[in-house]
């Protein structure tokens, strides 16, 4: 087992992926460009709302360069922070750009074509996917930074629960093996009507010089059995827990505590 998620339930469809990533970086550049550019951002405490605008405009710029490129396109550098000499007008234009060159891109391609990603799925329809999420994120933390946030579409948040727990969390490198143990956790998105099963192990293996062997867990289909424990909430708002963009006051936890702890252990990791 590779850690990949399973839980197609989520899926949405490559149409469906493509509305989103129009739909999330419209709001997302509608945001900042009425935004204070010193605006703290909660989910991303190094940056400014400059600097988020900054960030998804290369997030953007490079995926579409990977699509254009496919199949030997990579990433070829990490983003760089931001130009000090750009304004805020002209960091907004590049967004546009950028955002307009993406959804062209990904818009012109077959989502079945070879294209390189950092994930364990080489094709097109992994940046289909990840960027209609990546948006989806930075369009909250947009909000939040302006101190107007408003609700997400139930069915893209749960495909985003799905895929930062079975693709954030639960990819495994190719240099150990994960174990499976017989305990589960059961993610309930009570507003999607979906769920996302984990189960616990550990991952081992050499790396770096060191022999590793540590608690982990992958995201796994419907298992047939009682889970050890269950949490439950909106899709936003297990969502936004996830990705430490929440509090998740909301959220309701049942069963065995200790895997609840395990889980909050195995996903306390932050994420930009």
């Amino acid at each position: 087992m590779d850690g990949s998620s399973v839980a197609d339930m989520t899926r949405l469809t490559f149409a469906e992926y493509l509305d989103h990533l129009r739909a999330e970086s419209a709001r997302f550049g509608e945001v900042l460009a009425q935004c204070d550019p010193n605006a703290a951002v909660p989910g991303c405490p190094a940056w400014n709302a400059a600097d988020l605008l900054w960030h998804l405009t290369q997030v953007q710029a490079t995926w579409a360069e990977v699509i254009n490129g496919r199949p030997t396109a990579s990433m070829s550098a990490e983003p760089g922070p931001r130009p000090a000499d750009l304004s805020h007008p002209d960091l907004l234009t590049h967004f546009q750009e950028a955002s307009t060159a993406l959804v062209e891109a990904l818009a012109a391609a077959d989502p079945a074509e070879a294209a390189w990603s950092w994930g364990p799925e080489q094709t097109v329809g992994f940046t289909y996917r990840r960027q209609a999420l990546e948006a989806l994120v930075h369009r909250v933390d947009a909000e939040q930074a302006a101190g107007a946030q408003t609700p997400l579409d139930p069915r893209l948040a749960a495909d985003g629960v799905d895929e930062v727990i079975g693709l954030f969390y639960g990819w495994k490198p190719p240099w150990g093996e994960f174990s499976p143990l017989p305990h589960h956790l059961r993610v309930d998105l009570t507003d999607a009507d979906s769920s996302v099963w984990v189960q616990f192990g550990r991952f081992a293996g050499d790396h770096d010089g060191e022999h590793r062997d540590l608690p982990d867990l992958v995201v796994v289909p419907d298992p047939g059995v009682e889970p050890d424990a269950v949490i439950s909430g909106s899709a936003e708002e297990v969502l936004l827990r996830l990705w430490k963009r929440g509090d998740g006051s909301g959220i309701h936890l049942a069963g065995d505590l200790k895997f609840v702890d395990l889980f909050r252990e195995l996903t306390h990791s932050p994420l930009d």
